[in-house]
């Protein structure tokens, strides 16, 4: 069996002979050097943490980004403190883009704020299309993204959200809403007493206590 030192200098001596040969080319332009230097930037940051990653991407107190998660546009994006964005996910703030303080986006989900798709009826799919059309996208606070969901470009969600998993959000949600399917549709409505009962509802049933929050 070979000893790790063996085997480490064999993907080293894998990744230069990838690296000098004449197939491996790129392209000195400005677009893809702005790109290069994002891609590098995840590349190194997937060997840090959570926390170590957002501070690492400017991202404000208590924010946490996950493995794989994937910001577009950086400087276009606000967000809040105590944000955690979750493996895989996208958030594309190619049209701006702002996300609440303590809000969740969980695994795999895709904020857009820009579409393609008249670019591709037309046959014009070129990088720079004027036909890609670019809306803000606005995420409230206190709201928790299930994964995989999609939010559509140009969406506001209120504040005190829950998106379910697999829903599809094409128009706007009000404040307090749990929305779910695809299209997303409001299927219940929040409210401060509502959630200050599941709150202390949670708290006693990590205590061993029980509450009947119909009836508080």
């Amino acid at each position: 069996m070979r000893g790790q030192n063996e085997i480490k200098d064999e993907i080293i001596k894998a990744i230069k002979e990838v690296w000098e040969s004449k197939d491996f080319s790129l392209c000195d332009t400005e677009r893809n050097t702005r790109l290069r230097s994002a891609i590098v930037e995840r590349l190194v940051s997937q060997v840090m943490t959570d926390d170590e990653r957002a501070n690492f991407l400017g991202l404000p107190e208590g924010c946490r980004i996950r493995e794989s998660a994937k910001v577009i546009a950086r400087d276009k994006l606000v967000c809040g403190k105590y944000v955690w964005i979750g493996e895989g996910a996208v958030l594309d703030a190619s049209g701006g883009l702002e996300i609440g303080d303590h809000t969740s986006i969980g695994l795999g989900v895709m904020v857009w704020s820009h579409s393609s798709h008249l670019a591709n009826l037309a046959m014009k799919n070129k990088s720079g299309s004027p036909l890609i059309q670019r809306k803000p996208t606005h995420i409230g606070r206190g709201c928790f993204i299930g994964g995989p969901a999609v939010i559509y470009s140009g969406v506001t969600i209120g504040d005190r959200c829950l998106i379910q998993p697999m829903s599809v959000v094409t128009t706007d949600i009000p404040s307090y809403s749990v929305v779910s399917g695809s299209p997303a549709k409001v299927i219940k409505s929040l409210s401060e007493d509502v959630i200050d009962r599941m709150v202390r509802a949670a708290i006693l049933n990590c205590s061993g206590q029980s509450l009947d929050i119909q009836q508080q």
